[in-house]
C-alpha cells in the first residue's frame, strides 16, 4: 500500500516558550557606555506586523572585535560584550528592540574591509527556515560604499539593509515579502 505524502506544517509560534535566555535582547550590559538601541518592526507580505517572531544578532564591538572568535583578530576588550542577542516573542505587536552598541568596520576577505554592521537571523509563524540578513548604517555612507557583501546588492535594493538613525539608536524595518523587502542571503 502507498500513502499519500503527510502535509508540510509550518512551525511555532513557541519562540517565547523554548528560546528564552537571561540577557534576552541585550548585546551589551545595561550601563555599558555608547549604549544604543536597534528597533524596528517585522512585516509580512501585505504589510501587516507579525506578531511571533524571534530575531538573533551578532556583531562586533565599536573597535571591529567580537566576543569570543577563538583566536580570530582577537576577542573583545569590551567589558560585558556579549556580541550575541535574542528578541523573541509569542503575542507581540510587531515590534522589536536590541539593547547594543554599533560595531567598528571589519576585516572582510582578500584584505577588504566591511563596514559596520550587525548579522541577523529572523524566524516567525509560518516560516519553516530562517532568513539572514546584515543591518548596515544609513550613517556610514563612505564604508557602506566600500562594503565588499553590500557591492554584491543591486543599487535599488541596497537601502533594505540600512537602518535609519533616530533618538537613542538606529530603526529597522524587516519586511519579509512585497513593497521594499528585505533583502536576505541564502547561507
Amino acid at each position: 500500500m502507498i500513502f499519500k505524502t503527510t502535509p508540510s506544517q509550518t512551525v511555532g509560534p513557541y519562540f517565547a516558550i523554548g528560546l528564552p535566555w537571561d540577557a534576552g535582547p541585550q548585546a551589551v550590559a545595561e550601563g555599558t557606555p555608547g549604549t544604543i538601541t536597534i528597533s524596528g518592526t517585522v512585516y509580512d507580505g501585505h504589510g501587516e506586523p507579525i506578531p511571533d517572531h524571534l530575531i538573533e544578532t551578532w556583531q562586533a564591538d565599536p573597535t571591529g572585535r567580537f566576543a569570543d572568535m577563538h583566536g580570530y583578530g582577537g576577542a573583545s576588550e569590551m567589558a560585558g560584550f556579549r556580541g550575541f542577542a535574542r528578541y523573541g516573542v509569542e503575542d507581540g505587536d510587531g515590534n522589536y528592540e536590541i539593547l547594543t552598541v554599533k560595531p567598528g568596520p571589519v576585516p572582510g576577505l582578500g584584505g577588504t574591509t566591511q563596514a559596520p554592521h550587525v548579522d541577523l537571523t529572523l524566524l516567525a509563524r509560518g516560516m519553516l527556515n530562517r532568513v539572514v540578513t546584515r543591518i548596515y548604517f544609513a550613517d556610514e555612507p563612505e564604508l557602506n560604499a566600500a562594503d565588499p557583501v553590500l557591492a554584491t546588492i543591486p543599487a535599488e535594493r541596497r537601502g533594505t539593509l540600512l537602518a535609519d538613525r533616530v533618538e537613542g539608536g538606529y530603526r529597522f524595518d524587516i519586511r519579509l515579502q512585497g513593497d521594499g523587502e528585505t533583502v536576505f542571503f541564502a547561507v
